[in-house]
């Protein structure tokens, strides 16, 4: 289990991360979303005592990380695929990272071969894809048979059985009590794997509740009909003051209403339904809703990024400039 509370990081003048609490539970996949900006990476760090807090504290299985010895029996993580020497094979990668934590050299090949490196595991990292990198870094934080993982953009680069294949990874390691932990900007991947999330703004905590629950607090429902009689249904529809609005391909949507009810009104006016189905708003169109004013960095309507944005440590106009390749402290 990882707590945090009242975790806080500044750089500067700029709050990155802002007085977040939450907990992250054994059993189910957590998922970590936010805009661009919003602190995520960086509350990451923290956890893993990459960053020191400005204030507040994190906690894993109730000990903080520096006083974890041999901290990759309790925490695995894949913050940045690439971030392995590029002279190291494989093998020889993970071979380091056990004799640091005390794991055997038996627990290396496993992970290799659960990650599907093992025909590669003797060749240098400076040629591996991204995918494979991933595949590296998934097999660095599985190495110790952790009970909490985190992950952060773990698809990146996979094919698609590659993403089939960690998705069910994840949801497994969940299903035998283990802590998970995962960020991705992919909603609808997200909205396959995940349980449960944690959402923050310009660091801010902004939901911490389960999957469906967000959906329903943060999106409208409706009711699509589809008739080959309009007429006799929007007729039908307004004796019993329903409101209906106009949908795709001719069909009418009403707001929160009810599926059967809305069948059996037809039924009832002997109209015919070729279409009637309940809309759920997808995990993408609830988190937009949610983050609306969170969003850091906006874009005009051609899609380019609007000017006249400044972040404090990046220059005069980040805006003009946002093309320029190096990250800024505190993003993600």
């Amino acid at each position: 289990m990882i707590e945090l509370h009242e975790l806080t990081k500044r750089y500067g003048a700029k709050t990155a991360v802002d007085h977040l609490t939450f907990t992250v539970r054994q059993g189910v996949v957590t998922g970590f979303l936010g805009p661009n900006g919003a602190g995520k990476s960086t509350t990451m760090r923290m956890i893993l005592d990459l960053d020191r807090p400005t204030s507040g504290r994190v906690s894993i299985d109730g000990k903080g990380y520096g006083h974890l010895s041999e901290p990759l029996k309790y925490i695995g993580a894949l913050l940045e695929a690439k971030a392995v020497h590029p002279g190291r094979t494989a093998r020889d990668h993970l071979l380091w990272l056990a004799q640091s934590n005390r794991i055997s050299t038996r627990r290396v090949d496993e992970v290799l071969a659960q990650v599907g490196l093992t025909e590669v595991a003797n060749q240098r990292s400076r040629g591996f894809s991204l995918g494979m990198s991933q595949r590296l870094g998934i097999a660095s934080a599985l190495l110790g048979d952790p009970e909490i993982l985190m992950f952060d953009e773990p698809v990146n680069g996979l094919d698609p059985e590659g993403i089939l294949w960690i998705r069910n990874l994840m949801k497994r390691l969940a299903a035998e009590g283990r802590t998970v932990f995962v960020s991705s900007h992919l909603m609808s991947e997200m909205a396959l794997t995940a349980e449960h999330l944690v959402v923050i703004g310009r660091g801010k905590l902004l939901a911490d509740l389960p999957m469906a629950q967000f959906i329903e607090q943060n999106s409208r429902s409706s009711v699509r009909l589809r008739t080959p009689h309009p007429e006799q249904l929007l007729d039908a529809l307004a004796r019993q003051s329903i409101t209906a609005e106009p949908g795709p391909e001719g069909s009418w949507e009403v707001p929160d209403g009810d599926a059967a009810g809305l069948g059996e009104l037809a039924a009832a006016h002997g109209i015919t339904l070729h279409e009637l189905s309940p809309q759920r708003a997808s995990l993408e169109e609830a988190f937009m809703q949610m983050t609306a004013d969170s969003v850091e960095y906006h874009v005009d309507g051609t899609g380019a990024p609007l000017t006249g944005t400044t972040v404090p440590g990046a220059g005069p106009d980040w805006g003009a400039d946002w093309r320029r390749p190096s990250k800024q402290k505190g993003s993600d």
